[in-house]
């Protein structure tokens, strides 16, 4: 399994917070969070981990992981530029924002690599924590394949479940991806393609996910993570 971190967003949202430091920068539990996911990455087993940053940060990183600059309007070009560098195969994906426990992440990336081996064509990692401003919501069958994905909320038969930033994408859709975002602009609008061409787009589920896009999210998993840790202990 490759990984992938995107990161080339220019964390707009973070600066109007008053948060100066890029949001790769950004740190929880002290340090950059794009180190946090880079040493993730390489405790999960992934062959090789790539980084794409925006052009003009510079991010020190551990270990081997590859770090190239991008000036992209979106994170599906963001992926699609990722995608012609990393090495063939099935890609784990973050967004650099995400933030979860360790524990987490390997029941995530347990799932996702043997979704993708049974054949499923990508994975999305979903969690019933809904804390976003823009949600992206997912109906799945009870064999745990996306049936529907909505930028609103979906009928309330459905469990409320929205996608988490991480994906798993097999080479197939890793081809789709660079003939999609020819006409496609947004990562949301890929994977209701993928959703919609009826191929096999599995879930693993997480309790919760937190996205870094406001200074109160970096509040939130600093709390989190260390009462996580604390219970861990």
């Amino acid at each position: 399994m490759q990984g992938l971190i995107l990161a080339g967003g220019r964390g707009s949202r973070l600066a109007a917070d008053g948060v100066e430091a890029p949001k790769a920068l950004v740190e929880v539990g002290g340090r950059p969070q794009i180190v946090n996911l880079i040493e993730t990455f390489a405790d999960l087993g992934c062959e090789t981990i790539t980084c794409m940053v925006r052009d003009g940060i510079t991010v020190d990183t551990p270990g081997p992981a590859v770090v190239r600059t991008c000036r992209t309007p979106s994170s599906l070009h963001t992926l699609v530029a990722g995608l012609a560098i990393v090495p063939a195969g099935p890609v784990f994906c973050s967004m650099v924002d995400t933030v979860m426990p360790p524990a987490d992440w390997h029941r995530l990336y347990r799932g996702v690599t043997e979704r993708l081996a049974g054949g499923s064509l990508a994975v999305l990692a979903v969690t019933p924590f809904v804390d976003d401003e823009l949600p992206l919501y997912v109906t799945r069958s009870a064999d745990g394949l996306a049936t529907g994905i909505f930028d609103t909320t979906p009928p309330p038969s459905a469990p409320l479940l929205v996608t988490g930033g991480v994906y798993g994408l097999s080479p197939e859709a890793r081809r789709l991806a660079t003939v999609a975002v020819a006409s496609l602009h947004r990562m949301r609008a890929f994977l209701r393609l993928l959703v919609e061409l009826r191929a096999p787009v599995a879930t693993v589920e997480v309790p919760r996910i937190i996205d870094l896009d406001h200074k109160r999210d970096l509040d939130a998993a600093e709390r989190w993570l260390t009462a996580r840790a604390g219970d861990e202990q």
